[in-house]
């Protein structure tokens, strides 16, 4: 019985974060741009009235007006999409709608307005100096990397700039990557997680298509159907100038760029890692990098 109560007071909770939820959005939205006419007519309230929404989004006048009652109704998608559009509703407030309304929520989108977040990422990998840290979208292409990443994980021009093709197939990464074994499996298990994602991508079947052209061993991993949630993993890499690295790799999602993924790679403390990093990055370390290594 507890657990049912518990049950009982989220949901109410929920409908009635769903009823505040709505009005404040309805407030917001002046007949105007709602593509109204608003008469010069004065409104008690601002924004749209219930039945303007309901009519703009093609619902009946009662089930919205249940719907903003908080009521517990059932609802689709479609609806909610409409009314979301009436209410104009950004792509994270949308997924808000949909959870307030008991439903699970869509794939996050870019909204147009973030679309132009390059500097700003730029800014951040470079910060990162001296430790390796790239951007990578969903189909793993590289997107940008700072220096760190070139002297120490050998990202270069020359390379497909796919970081899991290169996993498999650029040479050098293999010959410098001490790790290289047994960090193969946890990307394929962690690619694999992110392709069950969008089953029907064109774009990740192209991926995987030439991975499976590119590398018996990416196919036979691939095909022991192993699936893990990207995470932290341990890169051992063996640099001719320092000697071993150990880092860990953090992949962090960017909300407001769900097509996007950086990673970052923190020194252990083995081996003198974060010093060594310190001295590639440095002039004299500069001078010494006459060519791109791998990890």
């Amino acid at each position: 019985m507890p657990e049912v109560a518990t049950t009982d007071a989220l949901k109410t909770h929920r409908l009635r974060e769903l009823r505040e939820f709505l009005m404040s959005r309805r407030a917001r939205v002046s007949p105007a741009e709602a593509g109204l006419p608003d008469g010069g007519a004065r409104r008690r309230t601002p924004g749209l009235r219930r039945e303007e929404v309901a009519v703009l989004a093609g619902v009946g006048a009662s089930w919205y007006q249940w719907l903003e009652q908080g009521r517990d109704i059932s609802v689709s998608p479609q609806v909610l999409d409409s009314v979301a559009r009436v209410l104009r509703l950004s792509n994270a407030e949308r997924r808000h709608l949909y959870v307030l309304a008991g439903l699970n929520p869509p794939a996050p989108e870019v909204a147009p307005e973030k679309r132009d977040m390059c500097d700003g990422l730029r800014r951040l990998i470079d910060t990162w100096m001296p430790y390796p840290a790239h951007i990578m979208d969903m189909y793993y292409n590289c997107v940008m990397y700072n220096d760190a990443a070139a002297m120490v994980l050998g990202m270069r021009p020359g390379i497909t700039q796919n970081c899991i093709v290169d996993f498999f197939t650029d040479p050098l990464y293999r010959s410098r990557s001490a790790s290289w074994e047994r960090n193969a499996r946890t990307v394929v298990a962690q690619f694999r997680a992110a392709c069950s994602a969008c089953p029907d991508d064109e774009g990740f079947q192209e991926v995987l298509a030439r991975l499976k052209r590119a590398s018996p061993e990416f196919a036979a991993l691939w095909n022991e159907r192993d699936i893990e949630d990207p995470g932290q993993i341990r890169k051992e890499l063996d640099h001719p100038l320092v000697g071993l690295l150990v880092l860990e790799g953090t992949v962090v999602k960017v909300p407001a760029r769900p097509d996007l993924s950086i990673v970052l790679h923190t020194p252990l403390d083995e081996e003198n890692t974060s010093a060594k990093l310190e001295w590639l990055a440095s002039a004299e370390g500069r001078r010494g990098a006459m060519y791109p290594v791998a990890g």
